[in-house]
């Protein structure tokens, strides 16, 4: 296998947790990223990482000692409200450990400190995959470079650009959209939205809309505001100009409670549009040889709490699946793939689910009934 080239296209937590694990079996792998550093963009916010799969990933990784150090105190804790501010539901971090949270970013970094900086390649945004034959692949990146590779593995994300290979499908929009704002300094300049969001996360909501809100380490408050709208209305909001979309979004929210108006209207950010899009729930394709897709490349899904899981435990289970082949890649991605697309389609069908639950006619009810269906291993958000 030593003679066979693997090739990654995507540093992100997927990327990187199959090429840690091929590593620590003397099996090596190179990771092209299109990002031009590991610096250059905002990694997102907190992850509750879950035992079964993000945890379990860690732990085939050799990095789990590494990952509870950087485990948020209290992050576990989660609160639903209704849009008047009164609280419904709060559960406290109980310090089990079986879904802590920790910063995205900090969670890719050790993931990158496990590599030698040779196995991470910079600056490299791919232009296009053109089959040779027999598995093998020569890629074309932007920057003029190419490479040819006997095992292509697309861990490039919502709009892979390794996709195209397998399937047809594109991410269609879902209907919903996120708003990213911050605060800063909350707990002793926005005092009240601070005690609203508590230790760990927030969800309030109503009927097409709400406000998810997470803690983050140094007194930061980091919300996603939630807006069931269509793609018509985003198209006509101007993300551009701060002054104009702080002001749209927050009229989708008058009549609130101030402390949770406040996560939109005292953003000491301009608000960042996440549209959401998903493939469909029961994506899969038909066999191609020397190529396959992990995490948001083969499933994309809304957000549920699952999509930083599944892609760890994607990327552990390709690389054990490779490490097991005696070299027959086509035996270990078909093992690979019959499990993902069986773990994949049951964790989009309930992402799909949840969207209704958060945002439906019968939120917050329907929400507080979630979570007594679900204890005490209810995901977080």
């Amino acid at each position: 296998m030593n003679d066979k080239k693997i090739t990654v296209i995507g540093a992100g937590l997927g990327g990187l947790m199959l090429a840690r694990v091929l590593d620590l079996h003397g099996i090596a792998a190179t990771v092209y990223e299109a990002d031009s550093s590991p610096d250059i963009r905002a990694q997102g916010g907190m992850l509750d990482i879950h035992e079964a799969d993000g945890q379990f990933a860690l732990r085939e990784a050799g990095l789990f000692e590494r990952f509870l150090e950087l485990v948020h105190p209290g992050g576990q804790q989660t609160r639903v409200m209704d849009m008047h501010g009164t609280l419904l539901f709060d559960e406290p971090d109980d310090g089990t450990g079986a879904r802590p949270e920790v910063p995205r970013g900090e969670l890719r970094r050790i993931l990158l400190e496990s590599l030698s900086s040779d196995k991470v390649l910079w600056g490299h945004k791919l232009s296009s995959a053109r089959p040779l034959g027999d598995g093998r692949h020569e890629l074309t990146f932007a920057n003029g470079g190419t490479v040819t590779t006997d095992l292509l593995v697309g861990a490039d994300g919502a709009w892979s650009r390794v996709r195209p290979l397998l399937s047809n499908a594109k991410p269609i929009y879902v209907g919903t959209s996120f708003v990213e704002t911050y605060l800063t300094e909350a707990d002793t300049r926005h005092k009240a939205s601070a005690n609203a969001v508590g230790g760990g996360s927030l969800m309030a909501v109503a009927h097409g809309k709400g406000i998810l809100a997470h803690r983050e380490p140094d007194g930061v408050l980091h919300a996603y505001v939630a807006l069931v709208k269509p793609k018509d209305w985003i198209d006509a909001t101007d993300f551009s100009d701060r002054a104009s979309a702080t002001a749209r979004v927050a009229a989708e929210f008058d009549g609130w409670d101030p402390a949770l108006r406040a996560l939109v209207t005292d953003a000491e950010t301009a608000p960042v549009l996440r549209a959401l899009h998903r493939l469909p729930d029961d994506h899969r394709w038909e066999r191609i040889l020397g190529v396959t897709l992990l995490g948001d490349a083969a499933h994309l899904m809304v957000p549920s709490g699952e999509g930083a899981n599944l892609a760890m435990i994607d990327g552990a289970e390709l690389g054990k699946a490779i490490v097991n082949c005696d070299g027959d890649f086509e035996k270990a991605l078909m093992s690979f793939e019959e499990k993902m697309f069986a773990r994949s389609a049951a964790a989009a069908a309930d992402a799909t689910q949840l969207l209704d639950v958060l945002f439906g006619p019968d939120t917050p009810q329907s929400l507080l009934e979630f979570f007594a269906s679900y204890q005490p291993t209810s995901p977080g958000l």
